[in-house]
């Protein structure tokens, strides 16, 4: 008998396909036209951009999975979840690479000004004038807020560079020998590019504040590629403003896709639209771990790849 699952965000068309394939019949969540439905459907998924609340959860009975496409799920109410015996997964290690290369690539991004320096070009201003010198990237020093696999990828990679590494998380890490401080703000009095790589949530909400950015200093560039809640955003678009860091590279930001007017008219940021995994061979990897998660649960074995809070 087909599985009846329902889609809490919009999926990749390769993923609604497999889903298909495998005979799940999918609902979606803003659209459902049968009302007997939602007393069938027994699974959720979504990419890390889902929403699933306690509200959302009281019109599901029968929901047992939450499967998140993405390693991030903040927008997920965990802990109504478990209440109700509901198992969340996600799929961490598959997308690694990819958001540890974006990082690096948007700390050479905003560092050497390689967005603006395509514009230059483009607008033909090379014609009558010299692009402004940028800032050298190799040497440099570079902070990393959480030293995850995100993290650990980053610093990896900063190596590679010669970049001077130091780190920020709960606790340190015995087996990390990059120099470790015990708050994010002292970590970002010491570097030249301060890396945000935390999950999102309530825990993290704001932790890149006006202390954190005044301590960055006017030749110090934030880059962020972990959610859009871990940085206090009109802080933000203020300290940029006034020019008290010396710019910024992001891929999340506050109420995706919609972002902040101010922001963009900055010439001193480098904007992306949330693509740090977004590789046909990572989606493709995240979907098909999804479905791996789907088929152990309908199959009554252990899920792969269960969040924190639902493990052991």
């Amino acid at each position: 008998m087909a599985q009846e699952i329902m889609q809490v965000s919009p999926l990749p068309p390769f993923m609604m396909n497999a889903l298909q394939e495998a005979d799940y019949i999918v609902h979606d969540h803003t659209h459902i036209k049968d009302p007997g439905a939602l007393s069938k459907v027994t699974a959720l998924v979504g990419t890390g951009a889902a929403k699933v609340d306690k509200k959302l959860l009281t019109m599901l009975p029968n929901v047992k999975l939450i499967a998140i496409c993405g390693v991030g799920y903040d927008g997920v109410d965990v802990a109504a979840a478990k209440e109700k015996g509901i198992v969340v997964t996600h799929t961490p290690g598959v997308l690694t690479d990819d958001v540890a290369d974006l990082a690096m690539g948007l700390v050479l991004s905003i560092g050497r000004r390689i967005p603006q320096a395509d514009k230059f070009v483009r607008n033909g201003d090379w014609v009558s004038d010299t692009f402004p010198m940028a800032n050298k990237v190799s040497g440099a020093r570079i902070g990393v807020v959480g030293m995850g696999r995100i993290g650990r990828a980053i610093a990896k990679r900063a190596v590679a560079f010669d970049m001077r590494i130091a780190y920020t998380c709960r606790e340190p890490k015995a087996d990390v020998s990059y120099v470790f401080h015990k708050t994010v703000t002292a970590l970002a009095a010491e570097v030249d590019y301060l890396v945000v790589a935390v999950p999102g949530g309530d825990s993290t909400k704001n932790l890149i504040g006006a202390s954190v950015l005044q301590a960055l200093g006017s030749k110090g560039y934030l880059i962020n590629i972990a959610r859009g809640t871990v940085v206090d955003q009109p802080v933000l678009v203020q300290v940029l403003k006034d020019k008290q860091i010396a710019g910024a590279a992001l891929d999340v930001f506050w109420d995706e896709p919609m972002v902040d007017p101010e922001l963009r008219r900055l010439h001193n940021v480098v904007l992306t639209p949330h693509i740090a995994s977004a590789t046909e061979e990572t989606r493709r990897a995240m979907a098909a771990l999804t479905m791996d998660n789907l088929a152990a649960f309908y199959q009554k074995k252990p899920v792969l790849t269960p969040v924190p809070e639902c493990q052991g």
